[in-house]
This record gives C-alpha cells, structure tokens and sequence, in this order.
C-alpha cells in the first residue's frame, strides 16, 4: 500500500511543477509560494477533521513538535527556492536538479537510521546511477550568463531543503497520524511564507495576481497538498530509502508536460540523463 502512496505522491509532485510553472509567469514567486500554501493548509486540515486525526493533537510529543516544525522551515526555505528557480529556468532543468535531494535523503537516511542500511552498497551504486542521470539532464553547458547561475543556485538551496525535509519528518511523524502531521507541518510552512512576503514588502502584488494565475496556483496547491497526504503516508509505513526515490520519479511527469506545455526540448544527453535517472530510482525501489 505504501509503494502506491508513493507513486500517487511522484504523479501529483510532477503535476505540481507544471501548474506552479503556469501560476508564476507574471506572479512574484514569494507571493505565490504563500497563496499556493495557503491553498495547501485548507486541504490539509479539513483532511484532518474529516478523518478525527485532529483527536491526537493532544498526544503529540514534545519531540514531535520540534521536528514537525524543523520540517516545516525547511519546507519554506525549500518551497521559496524552488519557485525562485521556476520563475527563471526550464523547467525540466529545475526539476532535475530540484529531484537530485533523493540522494542526499538516502545518504543521511543510511547514516542515521540503522533500519536504511539494509543493502546499503546496492543502494550507493544506484545513487551514482541517479546522479550522472541528474548530472545529463541540467546539461549545464546549454545554460549561459548569470540566469544559469541564479536558476542552478536556488535549484541547489532547494534539493538540500527538501533532503532536510524528508529526514526531519521521518523522525517527526513517529507515533503521529501522517494526516495530522502534513497539516502541522504545512501550517508552520504558511507562517513563514507570509513573513517573508510582509518582511521584503511584495505584499502590494497579491493584488495584481491575474485571474489565470491564481487560478494555475490554486490547482498547484491541491496538487501539492495530495502529493503531501501520499507522501507522508508513505515514509510513515514504508522505508525512507525506497518512498524517497520514488517520489522523485514525478520528473517524468513534469518532462512530459514541459514538453508539451511549454515546448521545452531536451538534448540527446538529457534524454541519456532522463533514463539513467530514471532506471536508478526504479532499480532503488524495486532491488532494496
């Protein structure tokens, strides 16, 4: 059941970066982060309500808390960035990069949870797999001039943030309903979104966000918030190393549709990376 969460999760994940791709041509990436979270956070709680998983509120640990919320910031930070590169690079290029923090999830995972290192040199191998595949697919050559630089670096800050996420909700979920989870996590990611638009001042573009727009990064925040539920479920029932690989697989779907939406074309080394990418994630989760 949890290897069906985390495809589900990997088939909005990819849904996700196409609409918020579409939300963003002419919307601050700051702002949209915070609209499209606060879309999430609706989701999240009534999922909450309608499921009584707000009954364990109380029973949540101290412990708990602290690594919710820990998750919850690197989420912002990884949310902010990723947007952040959307709005200036391809988004087939971001993706790659942006899906590159599976390995540094299973790395940690390995290191930190005794239950990860089951096979552990198997794994290794693929994510060496995974990684040249990443490598072929930013086909960094292609990029020139400072919008090279400035996609590729928050691309970079949002992988590291989303690794971070990954470790610090496994441990924050243990013993909490994974609906419940998402809705604390997503809340303290709402807070920290809307601070940083009242903080640089790009409150004044909420106002000036088009119809369309809003409409693409309202979709993108039920998206989001159902790749949340299955992905949380996932890595709560299932093992960290093999849901987060497979979460990543949702570049296939956002390769699909930049190719068909946006007109994107990949290279003959970027088809080569997308396969590589690809066969290591599937290899990850059916072999270990």
């Amino acid at each position: 059941m949890w290897i069906a969460a985390a495809i589900l999760s990997a088939v909005f994940a990819g849904v996700t970066a196409i609409l918020s791709k579409c939300g963003i041509k002419n919307t601050n990436s700051d702002v949209a982060t915070a609209v499209r979270t606060s879309v999430v956070l609706v989701m999240a709680w009534l999922i909450v309500f309608i499921t009584g998983a707000y009954t364990g509120i109380a029973s949540v640990s101290v412990r708990s808390w602290i690594f919710l919320i820990l998750s919850g910031l690197a989420t912002g930070a990884s949310w902010i960035c990723y947007f952040k590169a959307l709005s200036l690079g391809e988004v087939s290029k971001v993706a790659a990069v942006d899906k590159s923090s599976a390995i540094l999830s299973v790395l940690f995972a390995i290191v930190i949870f005794p239950d990860e290192r089951n096979l552990w040199w198997l794994k290794l191998i693929f994510l060496a797999v995974i990684a040249a595949g990443t490598y072929l697919m930013i086909d960094i050559k292609k990029s020139e001039g400072k919008s090279r630089a400035a996609w590729l670096v928050f691309a970079v800050l949002s992988a590291v943030f989303a690794a971070a996420t990954s470790l610090l909700a496994n441990v924050g979920i243990e013993n909490v309903d994974s609906n419940l989870a998402t809705a604390i996590r997503t809340a303290v990611v709402l807070v920290m979104a809307w601070l940083i638009v009242l903080f640089r001042g790009e409150i004044r573009f909420v106002g000036e966000i088009k119809g369309n727009e809003l409409i693409f990064l309202i979709l993108s925040g039920l998206a989001t918030g159902a790749s949340w539920l299955c992905y949380y479920y996932a890595i709560q029932q299932g093992q960290v190393s093999v849901v987060v690989p497979i979460d990543r697989l949702s570049i296939l779907v956002t390769v699909l549709f930049s190719l068909i939406v946006f007109k994107e074309k990949l290279s003959a080394k970027a088809w080569a990376g997308l396969a590589l990418l690809t066969s290591g994630t599937v290899c990850m989760a059916v072999f270990t």
